[in-house]
C-alpha cells in the first residue's frame, strides 16, 4: 500500500507506464502467494507459483531504482522498500527450498 501511495505523487506522463507497472507488480507478489497457498496440494504447482512470487518482487525492486534515478522518491524510503522486499524474496525461496513441509502430502482418495 505505501507503493500506491508514494505512486500517486508520480507524473502524469508515468500513469501508463511506471506507475502502473511498480503497482502492478508489487500487488502480484501477494496474488502469487494467495495462490501459492491454495495450490499447496500439488508440489511443482506450489513451487511455481512461490517462483512468479519473487519474480514479481524483483521486478518491483527495479522500478523502486527507476524511480530513484528519476528523482519520484527518494533514495531513503525506496532503499527501506527494496530492504523489505529482500526479506520477502528470502521468505520466498525458503519456502520453495523447504517445500515439503508446507504441501500436502498427496494421498488417494478413500476408497468406498
Amino acid at each position: 500500500m505505501l507503493i500506491f501511495e508514494l505512486t500517486k505523487l508520480f507524473p502524469k506522463e508515468e500513469t501508463y507506464s511506471m506507475t502502473d507497472q511498480i503497482r502492478r507488480s508489487s500487488r502480484s507478489v501477494c496474488a502469487n502467494l494467495a495462490e501459492t497457498w491454495r495450490k499447496r496440494r500439488y508440489e511443482a504447482a506450489y513451487i511455481a507459483k512461490l517462483n512468479d512470487a519473487e519474480g514479481e518482487a524483483a521486478e518491483t525492486q527495479t522500478w523502486l531504482e527507476f524511480a530513484v534515478k528519476c528523482e519520484y522518491i527518494e533514495r531513503e524510503v525506496a532503499t527501506e522498500l527494496y530492504r523489505s522486499f529482500d526479506e520477502v524474496i528470502a521468505m520466498l525461496v525458503s519456502m520453495a527450498a523447504n517445500s515439503k513441509q508446507w504441501v500436502f502430502a498427496n494421498k488417494p482418495a478413500p476408497r468406498r
